[in-house]
């Protein structure tokens, strides 16, 4: 079975994007939880097999046949998204609702290395981009989605300013092709995905560069989620130095994500405020959450670290160099 996400140019799948259609239609709406949480919710013995839609395209359940409507089973097996599972099916792809639309992503469990991701920390991260939108006094023109994944903060952008140059970039083929489909179910038709390691494969300079990258310590090495660094800090502090060299006058950056904090002390922001700095560039600093992901400072990774927090860092060029 061909994967619904891989393409060598970054389209939308016109297929796919019918099924979604088909799914708006009937009113489907879906909040996707957690890895952890969705463990726990289908783990309930009455959740073995689907019963609903967004059983099928949300909770990730097999489901028989019969449980669809016949033109819905056919849309399915046209986008390619379909799998056996014993003697019933799956889908291979998500759908959630955010910020008045619905998003293809990939579906549960997110174990493959190329994962295309989609949960709360989207949710998160979208809200803290509209509101420094909404706070803007200049319409944005030219902006940038660093690890866009599914497109979610990129396709927010281009919805609010219709006539922007909205480039997503991430490693990650299968993000860029969800990140295509997604942008046309949108109707954004102003967004570019675009292969490209931070901003080395893009040119210019952009007056919004936004980003949600990876900044947990993955033992299995997922695109998705493992940032590198002392404790997942990595990607983010490379980040915020790219976008330090590329922002536009009176540009800004919208960085949301995670960062560990040690006796105290929060070595992440120490270093990302200081490259800010050293460029010249005004910031704040907010702790979104104070204590996430709990779980992970039972590793070894994470051994020194008290808490792990969430965090936006919106840092400013000026309006001149």
């Amino acid at each position: 079975m061909s994967d619904p996400f891989m393409s060598d140019r970054f389209d939308a799948n016109p297929a796919l994007v019918a099924l979604v259609e088909r799914l708006r239609a009937t009113g489907y709406a879906f909040t996707t939880v957690t890895p952890a949480t969705h463990a726990r919710v289908n783990a309930r013995p009455r959740n073995a097999r689907a019963r609903s839609l967004r059983d099928v395209f949300g909770w990730s359940r097999p489901f028989v046949e019969d449980l669809l409507p016949p033109d819905l089973f056919a849309a399915m097996r046209e986008a390619g998204v379909l799998a056996r599972d014993g003697d019933a099916w799956r889908a291979t792809i998500r759908v959630s609702s955010l910020d008045g639309g619905l998003f293809v992503h990939s579906a549960y469990p997110p174990d493959a290395t190329d994962v295309v991701f989609f949960g709360p920390d989207t949710a998160r991260f979208v809200a803290a981009v509209v509101e420094h939108l909404d706070g803007r006094t200049a319409a944005v023109q030219r902006a940038v989605d660093v690890g866009c994944g599914s497109g979610a903060a990129g396709i927010a952008i281009a919805r609010r300013n219709p006539e922007a140059e909205i480039i997503l970039v991430d490693i990650n083929d299968a993000a860029l092709a969800a990140a295509a489909t997604n942008a046309q179910l949108a109707g954004a038709h102003g967004v570019v995905p675009c292969r490209s390691d931070l901003l080395g494969g893009v040119e210019g300079e952009f007056d919004l560069v936004v980003s949600n990258p990876p900044f947990m310590l993955d033992r299995a090495g997922r695109t998705y989620r493992d940032g590198g660094g002392a404790y997942g800090e990595g990607l983010s502090l490379a980040v915020v130095e790219a976008a330090c060299a590329r922002l536009a006058p009176g540009g800004s950056l919208v960085l949301f994500t995670g960062s560990a904090i040690v006796e105290g002390e929060d070595p992440f922001r120490q270093a990302a405020t200081a490259a800010c700095e050293a460029a010249g560039l005004s910031w704040s600093y907010r702790e979104f959450d104070p204590d996430a992901y709990g779980e992970e400072l039972e590793g070894p990774a994470y051994a020194d670290a008290e808490r792990i927090a969430l965090v936006v860092l919106t840092a400013t060029r000026g309006s001149q160099r």
